[in-house]
């Protein structure tokens, strides 16, 4: 087992915080044509590695600033507003104030303080003796670490590390792959259908005769230009919000009871069936009008305005709340994921909600900005197919993202036993070479 010291991090590297040129004197900052220095700031911090940033500096901005070079292979991290946000340097570089670089001076590797230090630094911050306070280049020196004495330990610790983290990024692009693929796909299967060999239509383009021009656009013609309203189910209720005022007194939620929907439970497309509110059974009956039903549209109309989710089918009893649009719809001549599609992602419900914002920022949706959407829609068995193939790439974005959990979990706890030395790590001496006569044996 691999034997532990704890140290100061000013004793083990030395610490550069950066600066900015003044704003004010254009000599300083490079221009598109100039080459220039690389100079990081926290937006730049979005990966692992960093070789490029947003901004250069001049050599004029270098000599009439703070700015400190941090060499190549050296980590860097925020350590004000935004704290623990890290990267390994590509390249020789300089940062803003906000952002301290981590140059080694004993016997500590800059991979192992890249997986160490950020937690370590966001619980300095919370600690009761500096509660409130930010760090800086003094409270960043007296951060105390605890570090296996044997670098090669600390390589082989980041090694696994690394390869856990490898397998996170292979699936996060697998994940952007199918994200894109699906954007392409739902766009032209809302655009151009499925015709009656089972393939996408050609474009308009291809076949202009195939096509009907309709407020939203260029459509099939077999397809009609409907308002949401009208597909809507002939039950009571049908488009819902609610309730309000003294309809619901924030005294009468319970700790345990039926569910009491808010925002928080509507993501894009994703039902997230985590309840934190909830209203006795006699309040629920009481409140009926407002109740869910499985496979109804829901659309958050107050704080984040926009997304929608499609209740799961096996729902049990829940109500909606008024920051909430509740849509049941007639499922002979809409299926409920597909208008849930279109509410998230499509170019013709944006286009609609800018206009009836006149090009502003929604803050709310009104019910008639819902009921008098129009939408394509395809017959019903078209409609099935389309689902089909939505289904299917669903599915693989699905496994991919839940695969993506799952390493990342693992992820957690790796660090929480390797950098604790609560599971200990040995490197394998490396075995010398053969003779000549040992070989030949």
């Amino acid at each position: 087992m691999s034997e532990w010291r704890t140290v100061r991090l000013s004793d083990v590297v030395d610490i550069r915080i950066g600066g900015t040129p003044s704003r004010s004197i254009p000599a300083f900052w490079a221009s598109d044509s100039q080459e220039g220095h690389s100079w990081c700031a926290i937006s730049d911090l979005k990966g692992r590695y960093i070789s490029e940033t947003s901004e250069r500096i001049t050599d004029a901005g270098v000599e009439n600033s703070n700015v400190k070079l941090i060499e190549a292979g050296s980590f860097i991290m925020s350590f004000k507003l935004s704290i623990g946000r890290g990267a390994m340097l590509c390249r020789p570089m300089y940062t803003n104030e906000a952002i301290a670089g981590f140059v080694p001076k004993g016997n500590i590797s800059s991979n192992f303080l890249y997986y160490t230090l950020p937690q370590v630094a966001a619980n300095a911050v919370t600690d009761t003796a500096v509660k409130g306070a930010t760090l800086n280049k003094d409270s960043l020196g007296k951060i105390r670490l605890r570090i296996p004495k044997d670098k090669a330990i600390q390589e082989k610790i980041v090694q696994i590390l690394q390869t856990i983290d490898q397998a996170i990024e292979k699936t996060e692009q697998l994940i952007e792959k199918y994200q894109q693929i699906k954007a392409g796909l739902m766009h032209d299967l809302f655009t151009r259908g499925i015709g009656a060999d089972g393939k996408l239509r050609p474009t308009r383009e291809q076949a202009p005769e195939l096509y009907q021009e309709t407020p939203i656009g260029w459509i099939p013609k077999e397809w009609h230009c409907l308002s949401l309203e009208k597909l809507l189910a002939d039950v009571p209720n049908n488009l819902r919000s609610g309730p309000f005022g003294s309809a619901l007194l924030k005294s009468e939620l319970v700790e345990d009871g039926i569910p009491f929907l808010g925002i928080d439970n509507i993501h894009v497309e994703k039902f997230e069936p985590t309840f934190r509110r909830f209203v006795s059974e006699r309040k629920f009956n009481e409140l009926a009008k407002y109740s869910v039903r499985p496979r109804d549209v829901i659309i958050t109309i107050m704080g984040t305005v926009g997304r929608a989710a499609v209740v799961p089918s096996d729902i049990d009893s829940a109500l909606s709340s008024k920051h909430l649009w509740t849509m049941t719809f007639d499922q002979t001549l809409a299926i409920p994921e597909l208008i849930c599609w279109q509410l998230n992602f499509s170019a013709w419900v944006k286009s609609w909600f800018r206009r009836e914002t006149q090009g502003g920022i929604m803050d709310a949706i009104q019910s008639k900005t819902l009921r008098t959407l129009l939408l394509p829609v395809p017959d019903i068995a078209e409609q099935q197919e389309i689902y089909k193939r939505y289904e299917s790439m669903v599915s693989k974005l699905r496994g991919a993202e839940a695969e993506c959990k799952k390493l990342q979990k693992q992820k957690s706890g790796l660090m929480h036993d390797l950098l604790t030395g609560k599971v200990p790590v040995s490197v394998e001496p490396v075995k010398a070479p053969l003779s000549l006569e040992q070989g030949a044996a």
